[in-house]
């Protein structure tokens, strides 16, 4: 049997990393092809949560690429039950960002866009009311028709499945409305579907350097798909103990740095 080719990936003396470099390593080649990129954060042995938010896998690192992500997308989508127990606010980028978007001929801010079938979502939170871009939320066609009128004065709904939201149906109608760059920030169940729905292509994913135990869910929940999905590894971040990984699809492997 022979032995793997196994080569150190973080070496200890590469070099921090500038926001313009880390911007350029998550800038995708085609802006016009439709890409879904899911970001999530999980401690080393599986779980995403502890206390049942994912805030404290995170640290300062985690945070600057989460921004960097958020700054290159064209929408954010993330499950209602994530925009709750997260406590999502407006989908406002800082100054510098959307000062970079400007210039790059995006819109200062991206899209927010809610997965909610039950249609349950405060319209008085202030991801509706101090919105700098009108909300999308994305439904099936059997949600309540009151509350799809309701929302409807403070957010565009979209249905993108009969029982359950789809996958496929939503990424077709994020795209069609020139939405091709899509930040999908979970939840597990969301992210699970997607997976079994063969819909992502990329997985950005921090590495905690700790233990969590208990019963925390893992990144992703749901039916298993028929087979793995293949990635590769296109980079390695590393700060600290901390490390925060680029996988793709179908994408050579790139080169290494590291994030301090």
């Amino acid at each position: 049997m022979s032995t793997p080719s196994i080569t150190s990936l973080v070496p200890a003396q590469d070099r921090p990393l500038s926001v313009d470099e880390l911007v350029a390593a998550y800038t995708v080649e085609d802006r016009s092809a439709t890409t879904v990129r899911v970001n999530f954060v999980t401690s080393l042995d599986g779980g995403a949560t502890v206390d049942g938010v994912s805030g404290g896998l995170g640290g300062p690192a985690d945070k600057t690429v989460f921004d960097i992500l958020r700054r290159l997308s064209d929408v954010v989508l993330v499950g209602a039950g994530t925009v709750r127990d997260e406590g999502y606010g407006a989908m406002r980028l800082d100054v510098d960002a959307a000062a970079w978007r400007d210039d790059h001929d995006l819109p200062l801010h991206p899209v927010f866009a809610i997965v909610s079938g039950s249609l349950d979502l405060d319209l008085r939170s202030e991801v509706f009311t101090q919105a700098p871009v009108r909300p999308l939320v994305v439904t099936t066609d059997r949600a309540d028709p009151a509350k799809r009128a309701a929302l409807e004065a403070v957010a565009d709904v979209v249905a993108c499945g009969d029982e359950h939201v789809e996958p496929a149906r939503v990424v077709q109608a994020l795209s069609d409305r020139g939405l091709r760059q899509i930040l999908c920030e979970g939840g597990p169940a969301l992210f699970g579907s997607f997976i079994a729905a063969d819909a992502v292509d990329e997985l950005c994913l921090t590495i905690s350097p700790s233990l969590v135990g208990g019963e925390s869910v893992r990144v992703s929940a749901g039916p298993a798909s028929e087979a793995p999905r293949p990635m590769r590894l296109q980079h390695l971040l590393r700060s600290d103990e901390l490390l925060i990984s680029r996988y793709v699809r179908a994408r050579p492997v790139a080169g290494h740095a590291t994030l301090d």
